[in-house]
């Protein structure tokens, strides 16, 4: 059975066809975490008419106040059209399966998306354990370097930026095929139609400031000579040198929540 059947099939059986269905669906483990204002994610661990365990994820994008609908498009479609966006531009990411939306006379009130889990694990969590497994100049280190610059430059190549492109984005599935990257959380993505240059160096940075130190000891500057190569731009001390300004930026940025933590926490124990 093919895959949209598939899912249609499931969608139907449990009532995550439409949006009513969609926002009255009690199944699955929420994932809550500051900061997500009317939105909810869910995982969703389902079985489908073969047997075959299917896990996805549903994101709820609630009611907001009415100025910000006006004539915007949702949250929920913009993600599936850029997961769209990213597959034609040869990004591997996950799959979208369903999205709808709810609308009235001021815009779309309500909408979700519910989208395919991809495999492996999150960077953030498991590259640590990769490098201790792996040599940093050797063969499989070079897949993975190879495969990063792959989807950043078909990424940039395809005329968007991700804005969060940080490890805990990038996952790493290692199976006896091969090394295999994958992109998510999408949202947020979007194709700049000037200051090209800001944007991507913001992408660059975050990534950069997100791998562990040794992976940027040992490779960033040829992962940034071959990216600048691949991507047709020239002038590496400039980039590199705009680049670290803006992981020095997140840095001080990241030491003023640590300190601020910190001083509130002191504060909440003394009373």
């Amino acid at each position: 059975m093919n895959d949209s059947r598939s899912d249609q099939i499931l969608l139907e059986r449990e009532g995550l066809d439409t949006v009513a269905g969609a926002f009255a669906y009690t199944g699955g483990e929420e994932l809550s975490k500051p900061g997500l204002g009317t939105r909810q994610r869910f995982r969703l661990q389902l079985t489908d008419e073969s047997g075959q365990t299917v896990e996805w994820y549903l994101k709820r994008y609630g009611p907001t106040l009415w100025l910000q609908r006006l004539g915007r498009t949702s949250q929920a479609r913009r993600e599936f059209e850029n997961i769209r966006r990213l597959q034609v531009a040869g990004v591997p990411t996950m799959r979208a399966v369903a999205m709808g939306e709810q609308r009235d006379v001021l815009g779309v009130r309500r909408s979700y998306i519910i989208v395919s889990a991809v495999p492996g694990d999150a960077l953030e969590r498991c590259f640590d354990d990769f490098l201790a497994r792996h040599d940093l100049s050797g063969a499989v280190m070079k897949r993975f370097n190879d495969a990063l610059l792959s989807m950043v430059v078909s990424l940039h190549a395809g005329g968007c930026v991700h804005r969060d492109l940080y490890a805990s984005h990038i996952f790493l599935d290692e199976s006896p095929d091969g090394l295999r990257l994958y992109l998510i959380d999408l949202a947020r993505v979007f194709a700049p139609k000037w200051r090209t240059f800001r944007w991507r160096v913001k992408d660059l940075a975050q990534l950069k400031y997100s791998m562990p130190p040794a992976w940027v000891d040992r490779c960033w500057d040829d992962f940034l000579e071959r990216y600048l190569s691949e991507t047709g731009n020239s002038e590496p001390a400039y980039w590199s040198a705009e680049i670290d300004r803006k992981v020095a930026s997140m840095r001080q940025r990241q030491q003023k929540k640590i300190s601020r933590d910190t001083r509130d926490s002191g504060d909440i124990k003394n009373n």
